[in-house]
Parts: structure tokens; sequence; C-alpha cells
């Protein structure tokens, strides 16, 4: 059994560490706030790029064009979007796992990585992964203009055949508990069964001043987009796990306390019997 002074120390221990978690929660929760409001206001401008952009593309009839088709390249382009900063449970973990547990339709001798975030750099290099290129600075303050820059070195590398899909991973934040990972392909454009049923029966699109020049603009503005708003979202959706992990290791740490300091009660309190009864036994023997 532990000593008393073992047990203190380790308490002692314990409560520094529950000092620094509850501090960490306190703002991770700051930020969270700060984020989850920049998400909701900016999710509904992102919803409904994506909605439009698939719908006009979908009533537009077979479009021969280099962003609806996949490039000549075997290579697949992977935007994997996790934190700079870990402590934040499960959150790096399962977006890396949409790429290492897919080998399937992301083969890892096939797929090139964009990394946005320390984190997910770390573990996929850890698996062998290609790492194209680094952006982790990003995640510190996301902005569009950092968002247009990244897509801008992705769909030029697309254009000129060097890879041939674009798949962006990142956590979807749909509420303050709630944060899913998500896999979604950029390019090609490719269009869902309902998306496709419904544009049967529209009318089929027409460009100005032709389709090339057309899709040239918006295709670049969509994927930015979404690729902003998956920005957002992660940070929001960091914020939110980081917050949640400090918690529940502030309340572990509470248990702990808790259990310990019931250890020594129990140890101080079979001391003072031990003194006790050796009293009692040496008056007994000098009587």
């Amino acid at each position: 059994m532990a000593s008393m002074r073992d047990i203190k120390r380790r308490k002692s221990s314990i409560q520094s560490t529950q000092q620094i978690t509850k501090a960490m929660k306190l703002v991770s929760t700051v930020k969270l706030q700060k984020a989850k409001l920049h998400a909701e206001a900016t999710d509904p401008y992102f919803n409904h790029m994506y909605q439009t952009v698939t719908s006009i593309l979908a009533k537009s009839g077979n479009i021969n064009h280099p962003y609806l088709r996949s490039g000549a390249s075997d290579k697949i382009a992977v935007v994997v979007i996790t934190s700079n900063r870990g402590l934040a449970g499960g959150y790096n973990a399962n977006v890396t796992k949409l790429i290492t547990n897919n080998q399937e339709l992301l083969p890892k001798d096939k797929v090139e990585v964009y990394c946005i975030g320390s984190k997910g750099r770390e573990t996929l290099d850890r698996y062998g992964y290609t790492i194209k290129e680094d952006h982790s600075a990003i995640m510190e303050a996301p902005s569009y203009e950092d968002a247009a820059a990244v897509c801008a070195r992705v769909l030029d590398a697309f254009t000129r055949g060097e890879i041939g899909e674009i798949y962006l991973a990142y956590t979807h934040f749909k509420n303050t508990v709630v944060h899913v990972p998500q896999l979604m392909k950029l390019l090609p454009v490719e269009f869902s069964d309902e998306e496709i049923a419904a544009a049967d029966d529209k009318l089929i699109m027409n460009y100005e001043p032709n389709v090339e020049e057309a899709l040239d603009l918006i295709i670049p503005k969509y994927v930015t987009s979404i690729f902003y708003g998956a920005l957002v979202e992660a940070l929001a959706s960091e914020n939110g796990a980081r917050m949640q992990a400090m918690d529940s290791a502030t309340s572990n740490a509470e248990d702990m306390i808790s259990d310990l300091s019931l250890k020594y009660n129990r140890a101080r309190q079979g001391s003072i019997t031990q003194e006790l009864t050796e009293i009692i036994a040496g008056a007994e023997a000098i009587s």
C-alpha cells in the first residue's frame, strides 16, 4: 500500500493537472463560441453555393470539360484538414482514418496529401503517405484568401494533368457536441442519383458566352467556397472537441482526487490506530 506521503504527492500532482485542463476548457469554450458563430453565419452561403452549382451542372447535359471528367493521371490529391495541436480527443484521428481505412478508394501509393494542420501531416507521414504540400499555418486564422491560394495550387495540378481526382477530408460541425468526419469528392464534379433525377424534368442550361469560359470561372469559385466552408467548420469542430476532452479530463481528475483523498484518510486512520495500539501495548507492559 502507498504511503501517506506518496498519496499526498500524487494528489497534489493531479490537482495541478486539473487546474491546467480546467483553464484549457475555458479557453476552448471562448474560442468555440467565436468559431461557432462564424460557422453558422457562413454555412448557409456555402450550402447554397454547393446546391446551386451542382444543380446547374446536373441540368447542363453532357458537357466535355476538364473539371467534369477524371484526369489522365491516376494520382489522387487529398486535402486533409486537422489541427496544429493535440488534446482534442479523437478529432484528428477520426479525420486521418478516413484515408488510412479507405485503401480501396484511396490507395496509399496513389495519394498525394495537401495538409492543413500539423497533426494530420505527422500521422499520415508516419503511415508512409506522400505529403505533397503543408499549409498548416492556415489553421491559426483561416481566411478566404488562404483557401483560394491553396485551391489554386491544387486546381493547377489538376488542370496540368498531374492529378486525376481531388478529395477533401475534414470535420463537419453539426453542433457543439456532434462533429462528423467527412470525405468529399471535389473534382471531377459528380452528382447523386437524386440530383440527376431532379434535373431530368428541367430545361437544359444555356451558357453565355460559352460553356468553357463559364465553367472556368464557376468551378474554381465553387471549389474554393467549399474548401473555405470546410476550414471554418473544422476550426469550430476542433475547439468543440477540445472543450469536451478537457471537460472529461477535469471530471476524471476530480474522481481521482476523491479516490486519493479516501485512500489518504484511510491510511491516516490506520496510522493513528497503529500508534494508539502501540501506546496501549507499551502502557500495559509497564504496568
